[in-house]
């Protein structure tokens, strides 16, 4: 086994992972899985259903490196780099597609499938790459930055389209209508 095979495996298990964590906080709402999963059919709820789903895969990335002892580099800078980039790169690509045709099912997948292609060949050079000791370490805070974003972001949702739930007509967890 490879590190580029692990990285291609690790696609196809991101796009599940996003599958299962889609409905995760419909199964189990408290405040901790409304901070790591979506709680609304939001676009900005999906973003955070992806980088979510991304950092589980890393979990089990690391573990799939240990076991074939690929030598590697980076890794918690893999894991904020994948997650954090996701965003933009989703935006990009599925932003314009869906102001011109709104949600198809289909075309969010396979946005979804792209953004998670991209960031996986990033993350595979990033841990290809020399050590970058320090970058891991701010990586950490990276991390726990973003899930304070999501957090705060999930309870006092900015009003716009991006935290607008279209299925319910709200923001956020709340439970007002616009």
């Amino acid at each position: 086994m490879s590190l580029k095979k692990i990285k291609i495996i690790g696609v196809f298990g991101i796009f599940a992972i996003c599958f299962i964590s889609h409905f995760m906080y419909n199964w189990f709402p408290n405040f901790i899985f409304s901070i790591f999963f979506p709680i609304n059919e939001s676009i900005w709820e999906h973003i955070k259903m992806i980088c979510t789903s991304i950092l589980i895969w890393q979990i089990i990335e690391y573990f799939l490196l240990k076991k074939y002892r690929i030598n590697h580099n980076n890794f918690m800078a893999n894991c904020f780099s994948m997650a954090i980039l996701v965003i933009p790169i989703f935006l990009i690509i599925y932003y314009p597609i869906y102001l011109l045709t709104g949600s198809l099912f289909f075309i969010n997948l396979l946005c979804l499938f792209i953004s998670i292609c991209l960031v996986s060949i990033i993350g595979y050079y990033i841990l290809s790459n020399n050590s970058l000791k320090y970058l891991n370490y701010a990586s950490i805070i990276g991390i726990i930055f973003l899930y304070i974003l999501f957090g705060l972001l999930t309870y006092f949702p900015l009003e716009n389209n991006l935290f607008l739930d279209p299925l319910e007509n709200k923001y956020g967890i709340n439970t007002y209508a616009i």
